[in-house]
């Protein structure tokens, strides 16, 4: 499966050199609530149009190959119903890559059996052919309230 679309993915537009931050932070923030639309819609074609070939998550179990990820969503063994980020976002941009952090609810089922997560992202982008494009994606739980 590529993961490098030649076509630009849903929701992202082309960069223009000299765009603010502030435009840049838009384009990325659209760009993810489309990678995230594509999860929830399952369809690990569009979710490979938001990641690069060499795609990987980090967790507290190591570095996972983003291919697993979209493999497990093209068997089926993988779906989710909801993905959403909760508060405020932190976008870095740092002209050819950019950093985002969210806080991130979802709810997955793995073979069937279902998982709510609450958690700590960060996904590092780059900047390919004028589009964002995920190269890492780490979380982490979000620690319970005492």
């Amino acid at each position: 499966m590529a993961t490098n679309s030649p076509h630009q993915p849903p929701g992202a537009s082309s960069f223009a050199p000299g765009s603010s931050a502030e435009a840049v932070e838009e384009e990325l923030l659209a760009v993810v609530r489309s990678w995230a639309e594509a999860i929830v819609a399952n369809d690990a074609t569009r979710i490979a149009a938001f990641v690069t070939a060499d795609w990987v998550m980090v967790s507290d179990t190591g570095i996972s190959p983003g291919k697993r990820f979209l493999d497990l969503v093209a068997s089926g063994d993988l779906t989710h119903s909801a993905m959403e980020v909760v508060g405020p976002t932190r976008v870095r941009d740092l002209g050819t890559t950019a950093v985002l952090t969210a806080r991130v609810t979802n709810t997955a089922h793995y073979l069937g059996r279902r998982f709510d997560a609450d958690e700590w992202t960060t996904d590092v982008f780059v900047r390919r052919d004028g589009h964002w494009l995920c190269e890492l994606t780490h979380y982490t739980a979000v620690r319970p309230s005492a």
